[in-house]
């Protein structure tokens, strides 16, 4: 499943999957690639942890039993969620199964991902997938613009003030 390399430009929009089964792979694949998304696949816990630390990923969407039979046995989930929140930041990370109810914030955060999908909306995985972009980056927004102003030092000196 694990694809060869490929280079990625500045203006690329990558996305890693990480999925056992095929159809859902497949769905979850398409959707991203219409969404304008340069798709990797992860085949194995390790081929995930490599990619993810070399990539910037703007999406990452895990199946619950990736490589696994149980979500408790999945390693890939259970990495990125002992991951510091630094290093998976940059990504709105979706866990996408069966034993979930769509965009249930409290699954999500017991999970320690953005949004959960139930496989029963696959139909509707392209949508989800968008609004779980958008719901990460609305949520994310004064976060990552204190972080550009201090960042770039252009901080207002009344903004600091107020801190005090």
């Amino acid at each position: 499943m694990s694809e060869k390399f490929e280079f990625l430009s500045a203006t690329d929009k990558p996305a890693l999957l990480a999925f056992s089964t095929p159809e859902w792979l497949e769905a979850a694949r398409l959707a991203l690639q219409e969404l304008g998304y340069k798709v990797h696949t992860a085949a194995t816990h390790s081929d995930f942890l490599i990619r993810f630390s070399q990539v910037r990923y703007q999406v990452v969407i895990i199946e619950e039993r990736f490589a696994a039979n149980t979500i408790e046995e999945n390693t890939t989930l259970q990495a990125l969620q002992t991951m510091p929140m630094a290093q998976r930041r940059h990504a709105t990370i979706i866990l996408f199964g069966e034993s979930f109810q769509t965009f249930t914030p409290m699954q999500a955060f017991q999970q320690s991902v953005h949004a959960v999908i139930n496989a029963s909306e696959l139909f509707l995985l392209k949508q989800l997938v968008e609004k779980a972009i958008a719901d990460n980056a609305l949520f994310q927004h004064a976060y990552r613009e204190t972080q550009e102003r201090l960042f770039s030092g252009a901080r207002e000196p009344h903004a600091a003030a107020e801190w005090h």
